[in-house]
């Protein structure tokens, strides 16, 4: 292993999510297999699976994984991740984690913690008086049983010092990312975002439920297609007139009945998923920003700018230079 190499530690145990587990492994491994900086990337990272014993252990799923070693003999780690899963909640499992970690973290750079892996960090008192998040149904549990952190439910990830947290399971994805680009850099974060089909690697106080799925989660009558709809057409006309007459209701009353439901205007849903969209298309090599503008629906390049900046706090073209790589062809603004 090269003198430079971070070793990155995952926790395993009987009855965890394996997607918690695999899924940060794949980011590392990613970013230490390819070639982004002209030069062998390789060796950047270099990931071990760290069992309580020496045996296999079995996901949720039924996948058994084999660990590199157990919790007795973990060598020296630059970053630790905590999955979550059932298992993490059985007592024997809590304490013989949460035991490890008391003595272990305060040696390790960063910790993150996957999904309902906070469980594990939270009985050592180190994050007492932090920000944390977790799953979304897990969250009022978790506050109630650890009183001393501020849980915000709603957060995809979230850094407080040294310790990380992240919300649903695929967010673990997303906060490997993050502490990649911390290393590397946000170009290589988007590499490995791009080479795990990941779109775009979304930002820490990005809600867990987008707003479309947001829009269906809550909507269980007419409401519940037209999001279909509008995220099919947003160069169409979005009114509420044209909105009100696919949802087969007046305009008035659907105006109502959708702040009622939604706690916003149809206007500024429409207009959130515009921006959320437009996002995603800054990042495709080729593209204009007046193209964006016009794919999404904005009557102006000039409106858009503006709103864009509002929303994200940065402007369209800074913000597609920053994610996009520097050998993307045929980028303007």
């Amino acid at each position: 292993m090269s003198k430079g190499t971070k070793r990155i530690g995952v926790l395993g145990f009987n009855g965890v999510n394996a997607v918690d587990v695999v899924g940060p492994i794949e980011v590392f491994a990613s970013a230490g297999r390819a070639d982004f900086t002209r030069g062998d990337s390789k060796g950047l990272y270099r990931t071990h699976l760290i069992g309580l014993t020496d045996d296999p252990f079995t996901a949720e799923s039924g996948v058994r994984f084999l660990p590199d070693c157990r919790l007795s003999d973990a060598p020296a780690l630059d970053t630790l991740i905590v999955p979550g899963g059932w298992g993490l909640r059985v007592p024997s499992t809590n304490a013989a984690v949460s035991t490890w970690l008391r003595s272990r973290a305060p040696r390790i750079r960063r910790v993150a913690c996957v999904c309902t892996g906070v469980y594990g960090l939270a009985p050592t008192g180190l994050l007492n008086r932090r920000r944390v998040t977790t799953h979304w149904r897990f969250a009022e549990d978790l506050g109630k049983q650890f009183p001393q952190l501020t849980v915000d439910a709603n957060a995809l990830f979230v850094k407080d010092g040294r310790f990380y947290t992240s919300g649903g399971i695929t967010a673990g994805i997303d906060l490997a990312l993050a502490l990649v680009e911390e290393d590397l850099g946000p170009r290589v974060a988007l590499t490995v975002a791009r080479e795990l089909v990941v779109f775009l690697k979304r930002p820490g106080g990005q809600e867990q439920f987008s707003e479309p799925l947001r829009f269906q989660v809550h909507s269980a009558d007419r409401f519940a297609d037209l999001i279909a709809w509008i995220s099919a057409h947003l160069g169409r006309n979005l009114s509420i007139p044209v909105l009100a007459d696919r949802a087969r209701l007046s305009p008035r009353h659907f105006s109502r009945r959708f702040h009622e439901t939604f706690g916003c205007t149809p206007a500024q849903f429409v207009d959130n998923l515009r921006l959320t969209e437009a996002r995603e298309r800054l990042t495709t090599p080729g593209r204009t920003i007046d193209s964006v503008a016009a794919s999404v629906g904005f009557a102006s390049a000039d409106v858009f700018r503006r709103r864009f900046r509002k929303r994200f706090g940065v402007a369209p073209k800074n913000y597609r230079e920053r994610f996009l790589t520097s050998s993307s062809p045929g980028v303007s603004s």
